[in-house]
């Protein structure tokens, strides 16, 4: 069964930029038809979706995170890696990594997420 865990900083100060990796244990993130998404929820608040890596390399991001995100693969180490740059305290959040097969929404898989705090 695959396994997905994130890694990273706990603590991020206002203005830099947020680095986690997800690191998926059984199976090649190169496989077809698999999406590996950031998701993230902010204490209090609903899930959002950040975006995804697929297998082809490709990326989507959501609108309104599109212009700090980026998502990168390293296929050498199965991983998969979430830049999100100029965090506020608003970005505050639990950060998970998910595995969607055959549609990035149909999640099948997630990582016990992570908690990143925003704060000087």
């Amino acid at each position: 069964q695959v396994q997905l865990q994130e890694s990273g900083p706990g603590l991020v100060k206002p203005s830099q930029t947020l680095s986690l990796t997800c690191t998926v244990s059984i199976g090649s993130i190169t496989t077809d038809y698999y999406y590996w998404s950031w998701i993230r929820q902010p204490p209090g608040k609903g899930l959002e979706w950040i975006g995804y890596i697929a297998d082809s390399g490709s990326t989507y991001y959501s609108p309104s995170l599109k212009s700090r995100t980026s998502i990168s693969r390293d296929t050498s180490k199965n991983q998969f890696t979430l830049q999100l740059s100029s965090v506020t305290p608003e970005d505050t959040a639990v950060y998970y990594c998910a595995r969607g097969v055959a549609a990035p929404n149909a999640l099948d898989a997630w990582g016990q997420g992570t908690m990143v705090t925003v704060s000087s």
